[in-house]
């Protein structure tokens, strides 16, 4: 995919992550393996093709609670219902849209309120390069995950 295609994603959820993160990586690629229905998309918040994106939402690029130190998700890319959801609600969101039973659990975890959500999610956020690492650079998908890549 290419800056080009970000309309191809359809009514997809746009995951935006932090690419040189070695959690956030782990993490994209769990996703990966159980995203059987093709419901998800995947980009480094330091990407180009985030560019006009994240500045339309008024979110810095930076390591900021809302750039690339939160999971980000991009919902209706280039229609006019586009939004952006962070921290845990980004996180439902992606569980949400798993087949299987991940669905129930993002609704039982929702019923949680956002703040003590957040506070989880925030607390995970700051000690994500504790727990597995910063990489040099985002690594580069398989070509069987390619497709799933902007």
């Amino acid at each position: 995919m290419s800056v080009n295609d970000l309309q191809e994603i359809g009514d997809r959820l746009l995951v935006i992550f932090d690419g040189r993160c070695g959690f956030c990586n782990g993490a994209v690629r769990w996703f990966l393996r159980r995203d059987r229905r093709d419901r998800l998309r995947f980009v480094a918040s330091d990407s180009p093709a985030m560019a006009g994106l994240l500045a339309r939402h008024r979110i810095d690029g930076a390591a900021t609670p809302d750039g690339p130190g939160s999971l980000l998700i991009a919902r209706a890319v280039g229609t006019a219902h586009e939004e952006i959801l962070n921290r845990s609600t980004a996180a439902l969101a992606m569980l949400a849209e798993l087949p299987g039973g991940w669905p129930a659990i993002a609704a039982v975890l929702g019923i949680i309120p956002p703040p003590l959500r957040d506070a989880v999610y925030e607390l995970v956020a700051r000690n994500r390069y504790r727990l597995r690492g910063r990489l040099k650079a985002c690594p580069t998908p398989t070509a069987a995950e390619r497709e799933h890549f902007l």
